[in-house]
């Protein structure tokens, strides 16, 4: 398929900038796949769709708060420094995304904090706003992540186009958040309340956690007509052996196996047995999702409504059958859905 089949046209004023105040009563839209129908209904009325023995897959990664602010040494130019991996515990070494880029070389110093709390050095290049620096912290681990807890902002991506409030701390993470690694919220997990989730268990659902620690190309834009020259960044992921079982014997029982969200999709997807089975995994994947595509794992799924041309909606697309989906992101804007990560949710059964 092509990037162009991906376009549609989405209202700025559709992206939602704020959380609904419940985490459940965002709207859901639900889209059978088979036929297309189309209903709507508020997220906590999930419950109606999931009966004793379906399993539910959620990612439970951690968002950090990955955005800092520092000043480089000399000229004191504030600079935004975007932290995107761990590279080397021992040594602190880290990649991270630079802003203003051009301003930044090999040797920079930079100081984050009113007291120079943190004090880093810029060691490499690795893209043209990517560097890898070194944190120069003499104190243990724990002391080095209260730091960063203190100077860092919850990473909402760009297109919020506001500053990260006291809020968005918890409310740009999901409730079940366990692992942290993450530096974009699973987002379809951000409508599961705790009252939602006990709701579900009273009902005998069961849950699996995956873990799939979410990087920035999630939003990379896709620069190529030809879907299959895209390369995904990759993002390393953990399915354990007791969460497999749980899948696979619903599978065998013909249940209803839900991913809740996009990453918990690739992950599991990125662990496949050969006789189509989820199999314990500990491992980095790169997988790029798009029609025409088979899945093996799930066969529902909640996601919220992605932008235009994103490898998000293309993986929905694989999913909910292309047309399908098209059509009910049509009704979408037309009804006014608020799309993307603090936006309203789609079950695909």
């Amino acid at each position: 398929m092509k990037l162009s089949q991906f376009k549609f046209n989405l209202p700025q004023s559709l992206i939602a900038s704020h959380p609904t105040p419940t985490r459940d009563e965002s709207r859901l839209m639900v889209l059978h796949k088979d036929t297309g129908e189309i209903e709507h209904k508020i997220f906590k009325d999930v419950l109606e769709y999931f009966d004793e023995k379906d399993v539910m897959i959620f990612n439970n990664t951690k968002v950090f708060p990955a955005r800092l602010y520092g000043n480089k040494e000399k000229t004191g130019a504030t600079i935004e420094v975007f932290l995107l991996r761990e590279l080397n515990k021992e040594l602190r070494l880290w990649d991270v995304l630079v802003d203003p880029a051009r301003k930044i070389r090999v040797g920079n110093k930079l100081y984050f904090g009113d007291d120079d709390l943190l004090v880093a050095e810029v060691v490499d290049n690795t893209t043209s706003r990517g560097r890898t620096i070194r944190f120069l912290f003499d104190g243990t681990d724990e002391e080095f992540r209260k730091n960063i807890e203190i100077l860092g902002e919850t990473p909402l991506p760009k297109y919020i186009n506001r500053k990260a409030v006291p809020e968005d701390k918890f409310r740009y993470q999901t409730i079940y958040a366990k692992h942290e690694g993450a530096v974009a919220a699973p987002t379809a997990g951000l409508h599961f309340s705790r009252e939602l989730m006990k709701r579900l268990e009273l009902k005998g659902v069961e849950f699996a956690e995956v873990t799939l620690h979410v990087g920035l190309g999630t939003f990379r834009t896709v620069e190529v007509e030809d879907l299959t020259k895209h390369k995904m960044d990759s993002e390393q992921f953990i399915v354990g052996e007791k969460e497999a079982e749980l899948v696979n014997e619903a599978i065998d029982n013909k249940r209803r196996v839900c991913a809740v969200g996009t990453t918990s999709m690739r992950a599991i997807e990125s662990a496949v047995s050969a006789n189509l089975r989820l199999k314990a995994a500990n491992s980095w994947t790169s997988k790029f999702i798009f029609p025409p595509y088979d899945f093996s794992i799930a066969n529902s799924m909640i996601t919220n409504f992605h932008t235009p041309e994103s490898t998000l909606l293309m993986m929905i697309s694989a999913f909910g059958g292309y047309e399908n989906v098209m059509n009910a992101y049509e009704v979408a804007v037309k009804e006014k859905y608020r799309f993307y990560s603090y936006g309203d949710a789609m079950l695909i059964i």
